[in-house]
């Protein structure tokens, strides 16, 4: 789709685009969260264990919603509370989360299980394939674990015989 409005993008080049939408690291983490640990509300990514100020929480779950990659909802048993969830949009950044997953624990130290990575990689399809599948049937069912430190990952100098 061609950009309308110079003013509305810095550039009509796509990862430009992309990058301002979801591209700062607050965005794609809440993304990750929503994604594959499950998380729904503002009080779960923000003990996420990143360290994300409340402030910038708020600012972020605004600007993903104003570009439409998530929704708000009211609780259906609390209206007082919301629960976040992927549009169709945001389920669509599956494949980019888990190839920046694959491949930062192939060239950086992560907390990512080598023998996951590997799996994840070489059943990739499936992997996006359970991913859209539970975002259908809203199972909030985590799909990855948290990665602890102390795990030795892909490039652990560790990990290599």
């Amino acid at each position: 789709m061609p950009v309308t409005s110079k003013s509305k993008h810095r550039s009509g080049c796509p990862v430009s685009i992309a990058l301002e939408t979801f591209g700062d690291r607050w965005s794609l983490l809440i993304i990750r969260d929503l994604m594959v640990r499950g998380f729904r509300t503002f009080k779960e990514f923000q003990g996420s264990g990143e360290g994300i100020a409340t402030n910038i929480l708020a600012d972020r779950l605004r600007r993903l919603q104003a570009a439409e990659i998530i929704t708000a909802e009211q609780e259906e048993t609390d209206g007082r509370r919301v629960n976040y969830r992927l549009t169709e949009k945001g389920i669509d950044l599956a494949p980019v989360l888990l190839d920046l997953l694959i491949w930062a624990s192939r060239h950086e130290e992560t907390g990512a299980p080598c023998v996951l990575i590997t799996k994840m990689a070489k059943t990739r399809e499936e992997v996006l394939a359970e991913v859209r599948r539970r975002w259908q049937e809203r199972d909030s069912t985590p799909l990855l674990p948290r990665f602890d430190d102390g795990v030795v990952s892909c490039n652990s100098k560790r990990s290599k015989p």
